[in-house]
């Protein structure tokens, strides 16, 4: 070979290893499409397939679809894949990205997310108070539906809740009852979720159930009955109302039934974790219980007493209009009162000869002496525990908006207040309230009454049967009605509230 051709073979060598070299460049920096996994915002490498990630992490979950009886399961909620293109061909293994976030984050599968929302509320002082929301998680929302008929089965009777359901309810002819709606107060949101395994998510009707009544899925307290024990004893002993009781104890029938000794019961307290109303007409007989018309003679001296005539209740046919929720009359309208048997007055006369009388007494009125505080008899809320907190007086209504109230027994008139009403360690706000001392240990209180209708003050000596007020709905009540409070010393002021029920 000559030189001329050796020179033309060496170039054409060099051409070649420079194509050659070029052309290996180009493919090394060709962009190319990938994933990039980030976990809380965090990378964690680039994968080849978006999908091949998620079957790896589907493949290695039975434990997960074992427990829950789900198909799939998928990556976890703060796990983002972003589709990238990049020159770089350093990729992670799924294998590694897996190992990465399994003890990090939760894996996710299909379900529920279901909202209920708060419903506010107002303090003492009239401001609001923001109802706070919650989710609960289901795999099936058929689930949840069962387990709100339930929470709302254990306010309302299986047979009302049935007739209502079924349009079956009964025409009222002398007394009855017809409910005319039932639903749930708060507003509620079904949707389809991702759902984080570390969540709790219901799988049962029964655990959900559980949980809508008692706020937890924990088993209740119990308690074993003892000789002499009966419902309602039980039930106060341990702050929860006799309903209360009853809902924790579906196979006793009524607060009446008979218990024995050595007899395991649930002692449940209530948290509703959202409300069910029940609003009915109902048609009943009540007592009305009689007045009393108190008399001076004043040639008589002060602590004669002449019953003239004996008082005696009578018999009304009652309407109204109720709204409960979660089982407790929150409102109560009356729509009419047919008197069936008239209530006699009692007539006392009294001597009032020395005019320095002052209302103080020594006797202690006994069962059956009481007047009754209201123109009805309609208890809406009994003396006892309700959800842990002990409502220390008898509430009537349905007597209807500024319908009299009376002084039950003589004494002396030691508060009469506008809002606010507010006792520290009290109930709650009792708005316009007057307070009575009967001088004998005992006093009454009347709360809730309509603004500006207190028609006694102050010092002022009142007798058994006395206007002294009219029912309203001030301070913190849902609806018209009269707290009416019975005290064996001063209210809140070191006083023992009792069940004034007791004494009639």
């Amino acid at each position: 070979m000559s030189n001329r051709q050796l020179k033309v073979f060496m170039c054409f060598i060099l051409i070649l290893s420079f194509f050659s070299t070029a052309g290996f460049s180009i493919r090394k920096f060709t962009p190319h499409t990938v994933y990039r996994v980030y976990l809380k915002g965090k990378s964690l490498g680039l994968i080849k397939s978006k999908d091949q990630l998620e079957e790896y992490i589907d493949k290695k979950q039975a434990e997960i679809k074992e427990k829950y009886g789900v198909k799939k399961v998928y990556i976890p909620s703060d796990l983002d894949i972003v589709k990238e293109t990049t020159y770089n061909n350093n990729l992670t293994s799924v294998e590694k990205i897996y190992n990465t976030i399994k003890d990090i984050s939760p894996f996710t599968i299909d379900g529920y997310a279901i909202t209920i929302k708060g419903i506010d509320t107002k303090n003492e002082e009239g401001k609001t108070i923001k109802g706070k929301s919650q989710i609960v998680y289901v795999l099936d929302k058929e689930i949840f539906t069962e387990a709100v008929n339930n929470t709302a089965k254990s306010f309302i009777s299986p047979e009302e809740y049935k007739s209502f359901a079924e349009q079956s309810q009964k025409e009222i002819t002398d007394t009855g009852k017809i409910i005319e709606k039932i639903y749930i107060q708060n507003t509620i949101t079904i949707k389809k979720a991702k759902i984080s395994v570390n969540e709790t998510i219901y799988q049962t009707t029964a655990d959900l159930s559980k949980y809508l009544l008692f706020g937890t899925t924990e088993d209740q307290k119990t308690y074993t009955v003892k000789d002499g024990d009966t419902i309602k004893s039980i039930a106060f002993k341990n702050k929860i109302s006799n309903e209360e009781f009853l809902i924790a104890n579906p196979d006793i029938v009524d607060e009446n039934s008979l218990l024995y000794p050595g007899q395991v019961v649930t002692i449940g307290i209530l948290k509703p974790q959202f409300n069910v109303v029940e609003e009915y007409h109902v048609v009943f007989k009540s007592e009305s219980h009689y007045s009393t018309e108190t008399r001076y003679d004043n040639n008589k001296y002060v602590g004669y007493t002449n019953l003239v005539q004996k008082g005696a209740n009578g018999v009304d046919r009652i309407t109204q209009k109720v709204q409960k929720v979660n089982g407790e009359i929150v409102n109560s309208v009356p729509v009419s009162t047919e008197t069936i048997i008239p209530a006699v007055t009692e007539i006392i006369i009294k001597g009032g000869k020395k005019s320095s009388y002052n209302g103080y007494g020594t006797a202690i009125p006994t069962k059956g002496e009481w007047g009754w505080p209201a123109t009805c008899g309609s208890i809406s809320s009994p003396f006892g525990y309700r959800w842990g907190t002990l409502h220390d007086g008898t509430d009537i209504a349905g007597c209807g908006y500024g319908s009299n109230i009376f002084a039950v027994q003589d004494g002396v008139v030691v508060e009469s207040r506008k809002k606010p009403g507010y006792y520290p360690g009290g109930y709650g706000d009792n708005g316009e309230y007057i307070v009575i001392n009967h001088n004998n240990g005992y006093y009454t209180l009347y709360a809730h009454l309509c603004p500006g209708c207190r028609s006694v003050k102050v010092g002022d000596v009142v007798s058994k049967g006395q206007v002294i007020g009219g029912m309203g709905n001030t301070g913190a009540a849902t609806g018209v009605h009269v707290h009416y409070g019975l005290w064996r010393g001063y209210p809140y002021r070191g006083g023992v509230a009792l069940n004034a029920m007791n004494y009639y």
